[in-house]
């Protein structure tokens, strides 16, 4: 599979689910206390040192969690429909079209990035180069935080929200994603791992924190 073609069938699908997707996912950072403990203590590691992105911002809920722990954050997202949503509900937050694929930030201008649950959409040929690009724009000392399903399976969905899509959910193995991090210029902080425990969840749940070395 060409890059062109998992990104345009990954924009097509959340283009295709924005509202649905939005609405059915609004509450889920407030009914999980361990995600919230992980993203409040990521705000607080990394508070006044410089501006933040978030990958994969979808319809802004997180980046607006971060924002409102007092960090200066934009979100990017690959769907146009999902940048919409974010603009309209958190107006005070930065939100443009982009892909981590080839994020256009300039190298070391930024202090931290936020990939949660977007890192799952990037096959695996394609995840050193996200990760380098990662490293490129993080500033020495930037910290990376990434959320994901723990697994080694890729589950393909070709219907959500009553709609045809073509997504691709990839669970991420933390010991491999690790040794990937390590491999693309940065030192492991923080390992979280947990079992499926929460309403929905069918697979553990995984973060990595990680700073960029010099």
């Amino acid at each position: 599979m060409s890059e062109s073609s998992f990104l345009d069938r990954t924009r097509a699908g959340y283009d295709s689910i924005a509202p649905a997707y939005a609405a059915h996912f609004a509450d889920v950072l407030h009914a999980d206390p361990w995600a919230r403990a992980l993203l409040t203590a990521f705000a607080e590691e990394v508070a006044d040192t410089g501006p933040v992105a978030e990958f994969g911002s979808g319809p802004g809920d997180t980046t607006a969690y971060l924002a409102a722990h007092g960090l200066p954050i934009r979100g990017i997202d690959l769907s146009p429909a999902m940048v919409d949503l974010a603009r309209r509900a958190y107006p005070d937050i930065r939100f443009d079209e982009g892909s981590m694929t080839e994020p256009d930030l300039a190298d070391g201008s930024l202090a931290a990035v936020v990939s949660w649950y977007s890192l799952i959409h990037i096959p695996p040929a394609e995840r050193p180069g996200v990760l380098g690009e990662f490293h490129r724009v993080l500033r020495p000392g930037g910290r990376l935080l990434l959320g994901f399903q723990a697994g080694n399976e890729v589950v393909r969905h070709n219907e959500g929200f009553g709609r045809q899509i073509a997504l691709d959910f990839h669970r991420l193995a933390p010991d491999e994603i690790a040794a990937a991090l390590e491999t693309a210029g940065f030192t492991i902080d923080i390992r979280f791992e947990r079992r499926a425990m929460r309403p929905g969840e069918s697979t553990p749940q995984a973060a990595l924190m990680a700073t960029r070395s010099s």
